[in-house]
């Protein structure tokens, strides 16, 4: 092959995880997203007979829900981090939409890992245990005044009142009581059973006093807005949450120290933010196959495209971009797992990769021209899916600042 793989030491089991996810994820998920893709509406791609709950079922049936879940609460306890970073490569490559989708789904669960309450710790080996996509979880941090700017949780305006939380929660005896709302952008916002929720504490201290809340979403109180209708990731629901006079136990509240959640916090955007590189090398790279596969094909002034020195020169720019995304992005993630998550190298993958992602399919079209305008190709679906990923799990401008900070202190 063209593209190879370079990490000559992969062990044959990782190969093995790798090839396997390949075949169910080009079989089961790339068609289903396709599919996704095209119907009219946001309330079609999560209604009851939609393709998503089987391509869902299937998924947590194979266990890919829980791989990085330790095996005493009923995960598959993957702890390679490169083989780890393999399946998130080829998920990102055949639906990133989907693979977004499925990386929050665990987040609630995670986070209640976190306390020893029983009822958490039960809830987390039901999700374990589910092979049925019966427990959905999201992120719910994003909010209609609050997007990005959660990620400057130590900049100068972190301690203003006017930068709390809208979402709030007030201890009333031994209960949190929940007030706000989460925006449009939450993922799975409206379909998930439980949100890991981020919300503010004593709103007078601005973002200094956030805290962290595992809350079941079938409470009295919670309600939902519209699933949201997007250029880009369709198979990606997305949705508003509200919260009005919501009651959770107090120790639901697991992350409510300021110190605890300053950490939890930057352990979440280090493992989020490599994620998203993880993903979108993997988009990268199925842009820039498409494009080679197309100009075998394509045949202008007598000859295949390919044998054009100006489509050749593209192709090889483009590859050289995708291995540097690639290669970065394994050594974050190597890293991460070795010896603490180093943030400002997470951001600069997310950032090389979905850019790289986006530019790479850009030039992709250009390699399809016309054609490449049309739903009739996937590389159209693929340029709408990178575009979103310059802005979703921090807009890339404001990762840089978050990054840069670290490069200072």
């Amino acid at each position: 092959m063209a593209i190879l793989e370079l990490d000559v030491n992969l062990t044959e089991e990782q190969r093995t995880l790798r090839d396997e996810a390949r075949r169910f994820l080009m079989e089961v998920w790339r068609p289903a997203a396709i599919k996704l893709d095209a119907l009219a509406t946001a309330e079609e791609v999560i209604a009851e007979d939609s393709i998503l709950w089987d391509v869902l079922r299937q998924t947590y049936k194979l266990g890919y829900h829980k791989r990085s879940f330790p095996q005493e609460y009923g995960g598959l306890g993957l702890n390679d981090p490169i083989a780890g970073a393999l399946i998130s490569e080829e998920m990102g490559y055949a639906a990133p939409d989907l693979a977004i989708s499925l990386g929050v789904c665990s987040f609630p669960f995670t986070i209640a890992m976190m306390s020893p309450h029983p009822d958490l710790q039960n809830l987390v080996r039901q999700y374990c245990e589910d092979e049925e996509a019966k427990l959905r979880g999201c992120w719910a941090i994003t909010e209609p005044e609050h997007g990005s700017d959660w990620i400057l949780f130590e900049g100068e305006s972190s301690e203003n009142p006017k930068c709390a939380p809208q979402l709030t929660a007030r201890l009333v005896g031994d209960e949190y009581v929940l007030n706000g709302q989460k925006s449009a952008w939450v993922s799975n916002g409206t379909i998930a059973t439980h949100a890991a929720l981020f919300l503010g504490i004593e709103p007078v201290r601005g973002m200094r006093t956030c805290g962290v809340a595992v809350v079941p979403l079938d409470l009295p109180g919670v309600s939902r807005g519209k699933p949201l209708d997007k250029l880009g990731q369709r198979a990606l629901n997305q949705g508003e949450i509200f919260f009005d006079d919501v009651h959770i136990p107090k120790e639901y509240m697991v992350v409510s120290d300021p110190e605890v959640y300053n950490m939890t916090i930057s352990a979440i955007l280090g493992g989020a933010n490599a994620g998203m590189g993880t993903l979108f090398a993997g988009t990268a790279r199925s842009a820039l196959d498409e494009a080679i596969a197309y100009s075998k094909e394509r045949v202008q002034g007598g000859r295949r495209i390919i044998e054009h020195q100006s489509v050749q020169g593209r192709l090889f720019d483009m590859f050289i971009q995708v291995e540097a995304a690639r290669s970065l992005n394994r050594r974050v993630v190597a890293y991460n797992a070795q010896a603490g998550t180093a943030l400002q190298y997470s951001i600069a993958s997310k950032i090389l990769s979905t850019e790289t992602s986006f530019r790479v399919a850009s030039m992709a079209m250009q390699i399809f021209g016309g054609y490449g305008l049309t739903k009739d190709f996937v590389i159209e679906k693929i340029f709408r899916d990178a575009r979103a990923s310059m802005i979703e799990d921090g807009v890339n401008e404001t990762l840089a600042l978050a990054g840069a900070i670290r490069l200072v202190q």
